[in-house]
């Protein structure tokens, strides 16, 4: 049993990108998504969520595609050997920082914010995991780990011991099912099909997946910016503030800076966004 963390801390994000991608034959963290890529995606959108560090685990000498600022990486000691030893390497990464960490993989493109605090919001004072049983399936990556499993975890990999099951077999974990992930408002507004947990292993996969609409965001400039054909908060299918831009006209610039949801202030033109959304383009002062 592990000790049980008295404080919750800061949450950290975890996102696991050394897979072989055998299925798909090519690196799924480089697959194009919305004009960037689908590591990109699940990275912002955790750097977005949550208030600790975003960390990328990859293989060893493996080429990432470009990342978000402030999103760090590390890698696997040893190629090969299965989401257990990147789990052990992400929660090692981060656990001088945050007291858990959100640990999901690179391809869930339909990940959400509000279907990762509700796992956060599970993960109780006894608790060592809040994992999702969801859509028919436990969701080992796409689950919330206390940091102090990063010992535990690389020592069942030392010993060959590389499912995830193994480690829950030797920690506390609180189960969340369909009916728990649903009964928080926002994931039963936002995410109703719990898409959050679908990935993408085969090209079919993929293909079905990027061939989905961008989900609907609601857009609205405010002075210099609003002008007649932009007057007024207005819904707009976009995957990326680059997009929400382009639907009301603008083009990002050191000129335009955004508010996401009335608070984070950004200019990342590809940073992601989900269903919910609200995005206030502004005229930047001299100073933004």
């Amino acid at each position: 049993m592990v000790d049980v963390v008295s404080s919750e801390g800061p949450a950290a994000g975890v996102v696991l990108a050394g897979g072989r991608s055998s299925r798909m034959g090519t690196a799924k963290a480089a697959l194009e998504w919305h004009g960037s890529t689908l590591l990109y995606r699940t990275t912002a959108l955790l750097a977005r969520t949550l208030d600790g560090p975003v960390v990328v685990v990859a293989a060893p000498g493996q080429d990432l595609p470009a990342l978000p600022a402030g999103v760090a990486v590390t890698e696997d000691p040893v190629e090969g050997r299965g989401p257990l030893q990147g789990i052990a390497a992400g929660l090692t990464a981060v656990a001088e920082r945050a007291s858990q960490a959100f640990v999901c993989s690179t391809d869930m493109p339909f990940l959400h914010p509000a279907f990762v605090r509700c796992v956060l919001g599970g993960l109780t004072p006894a608790a060592d995991v809040a994992l999702p049983f969801a859509r028919g399936f436990r969701q080992p990556l796409a689950a919330v780990y206390r940091t102090s499993l990063a010992g535990p975890a690389a020592e069942l990999v030392a010993d060959g011991m590389l499912k995830p099951g193994m480690l829950f077999a030797r920690c506390t974990v609180t189960s969340l099912d369909d009916a728990r992930l649903l009964s928080d408002p926002d994931v039963a507004r936002f995410d109703p099909d719990l898409d959050s947990v679908v990935n993408v292993n085969e090209p079919a996969d993929y293909a079905a997946a990027r061939g989905r609409k961008p989900a609907e965001v609601v857009v609205e400039c405010f002075g210099a910016l609003a002008s007649d054909g932009r007057r007024g908060p207005r819904p707009v299918a976009a995957a990326t503030l680059a997009a929400a831009a382009d639907a009301v006209g603008l083009t990002l610039d050191r000129h335009v800076v955004a508010a996401l949801n009335g608070d984070q202030i950004t200019r990342d033109p590809l940073l992601p966004l989900v269903a919910g959304d609200t995005v206030a383009f502004l005229s930047a002062d001299a100073g933004g």
